[in-house]
């Protein structure tokens, strides 16, 4: 018998949990996300199990997600982080870009972390994403640290939905309100 040793949420499972959370927004008729599969070619294929053994990436994807919400277009990526510290090698600049072109229509994008010592998510707004980005870009630290982050936006922990992240996404709409009417 062999022992399964687990590595936290990681890919699948943090995908799982924002897909049905997706599910119940749907649901209740608050959102409709989409995950955005990565394209891939296979390159080996057993035929007997019916999967996918090798393969490479067909060209590179943009975000994990991207919908509607109440009107609103969306994108977000997903991440999973083990310690206090998030490596910006985790997100490529491709998407970095994406994200900001789709603001630059009207969209709202973030980063959804899972910091999976600490059993919390985190909605990352673009605009504080892009000041780490930059600082990195001009010689900065290459990452970032979790005492860096406001946490205000900690995802509450929510009764019936395992990844409340429309919460935060509120608190982000109204910031924007806010600095627009000063």
């Amino acid at each position: 018998m062999s022992t399964w040793k687990t590595r936290g949420l990681r890919g699948s499972t943090l995908e799982e949990l924002i897909n049905r959370t997706n599910e119940k927004y749907m649901e209740n008729e608050l959102a409709l996300m989409q995950k955005i599969p990565t394209p891939i070619t296979p390159i080996r294929i057993d035929k007997e199990h019916r999967h996918i053994t090798l393969a490479y990436f067909d060209q590179k994807s943009t975000v994990d997600y991207i919908g509607a919400v109440q009107g609103i277009p969306v994108c977000f990526d997903a991440k999973e982080c083990a310690a206090d510290t998030f490596a910006l090698q985790n997100i490529h600049e491709h998407q970095v870009g994406f994200m900001e072109r789709f603001e630059g229509q009207g969209g709202i994008s973030f980063l959804l972390i899972y910091y999976s010592h600490r059993n919390l998510f985190y909605y990352l707004t673009l605009q504080q994403l892009l000041v780490f980005w930059k600082r990195a870009k001009e010689g900065g630290r290459k990452s970032f640290r979790f005492e860096e982050l406001d946490p205000q936006y900690c995802l509450p922990k929510k009764q019936g939905v395992l990844v409340p992240y429309l919460d935060m996404l509120q608190k982000d709409l109204q910031s924007r309100e806010e600095k627009i009417d000063r």
